[in-house]
C-alpha cells in the first residue's frame, strides 16, 4: 500500500502494518471527536512516526497514485477533521 503525508512523499506500507497503524489513526480520531488539541498532537505525531516507521520511502521518480493521503505533520485539528472519514484516515 502507498501512502502519502502531505509535505513529505510516499511510503511503501506492508499490509500487516496496517492493524497497528489503524490503533493509531483511532487515537487520532478520538482526541479529533473530543476536540483535544493536546492528545490530537500526539496522536498526529504518533500515526505519521508509525507510517516512517513501518513504511519504506517510495522512489520519488515514481508516478504512482497514493492508496491513502495523510495530514502533513503541522495540521491542525480542524483541518484533519475535515479529511477524516467514517473510517478514520486509515480504512478498515
Amino acid at each position: 500500500m502507498i501512502v502519502r503525508i502531505l509535505g513529505e512523499g510516499q511510503f511503501d506500507v506492508a499490509e500487516h502494518a496496517l492493524d497497528r497503524l489503524n490503533e493509531l489513526d483511532a487515537t487520532l480520531e478520538a482526541a479529533v471527536e473530543a476536540g483535544d488539541e493536546a492528545a490530537f498532537a500526539g496522536a498526529l505525531a504518533a500515526l505519521l512516526d508509525g507510517v516512517r516507521t513501518a513504511g519504506v520511502a517510495h522512489p520519488l521518480d515514481s508516478l504512482d497514485d497514493s492508496d491513502l493521503i495523510l495530514p502533513p505533520s503541522d495540521a491542525t485539528l480542524d483541518q484533519v477533521r475535515q479529511m477524516l472519514t467514517e473510517d478514520g484516515l486509515i480504512p478498515g
